[in-house]
């Protein structure tokens, strides 16, 4: 707990809380960096390695995006300790439960993050009506099914070649992570001319130098 106040400084948190519910496992911690702008946006991060400190990061830098976006909303994050592979009914069960500890917090609206995704955000809307990241059936955007996150990337990695002295294309690319973000990213920088040459997710590896 003290490390929080370490971490803390003039912009926030503003409020750290820990979920526990020994009846279903649940283990979680939520984080609202800044409502100054107003009521925190953030992901819900399921892993079984996430920590506060990464938490407290991770809100710090919703804060920071959603300002610089001009959206009238501050930064927050949610971290819940698990295996995003586990069964259908004991995620839902979890993600259910650690929504309606929160049903009052009306200062954070949930997000899908990594282990989370528009299924997982039904069950939290079912729950307190307080969430974005949608299916299309129920009025959302299909983030990932359209790659939103993957082409945020190709635009970050394009300011960056910039700045590195280096072009898209001809590129030799390295995509750790092929999921919803990095499968997206990669056929997002094939479109500019770069060429993927290896992936990665946590079942292995595939390296081609002639181009996947």
């Amino acid at each position: 707990m003290e490390r929080v106040f370490d971490i803390a400084d003039d912009l926030g948190p503003a409020k750290v809380t820990y979920v526990h519910e020994p009846s279903v496992g649940l283990k979680a911690v939520l984080v609202i960096d800044n409502v100054a702008l107003g009521p925190a946006i953030g992901g819900l991060r399921l892993a079984p390695d996430v920590s506060v400190e990464e938490c407290l990061r991770l809100a710090r830098a919703m804060t920071l995006k959603n300002s610089a976006a001009g959206l009238p909303h501050g930064g927050g994050k949610s971290v819940l300790w698990g295996d995003p592979g586990m069964p259908r009914e004991r995620k839902e069960a979890l993600l259910r439960c650690f929504a309606h500890a929160l049903r009052n917090e009306t200062d954070y609206i949930f997000a899908p993050d990594m282990g989370t995704d528009e299924t997982c955000m039904t069950w939290i809307e079912d729950e307190i009506g307080r969430v974005v990241g949608l299916p299309s059936a129920l009025g959302g955007i299909p983030l990932d099914e359209i790659g939103a996150t993957g082409w945020g990337l190709l635009h970050a990695a394009d300011v960056a070649s910039r700045y590195a002295g280096l072009k898209l294309e001809g590129a030799r690319v390295a995509v750790q992570g092929f999921g919803a973000v990095g499968k997206h990213a990669a056929r997002f920088l094939a479109t500019r001319g770069a060429l993927l040459v290896a992936v990665s997710d946590s079942r292995g590896t595939l390296v081609s130098e002639a181009g996947i």
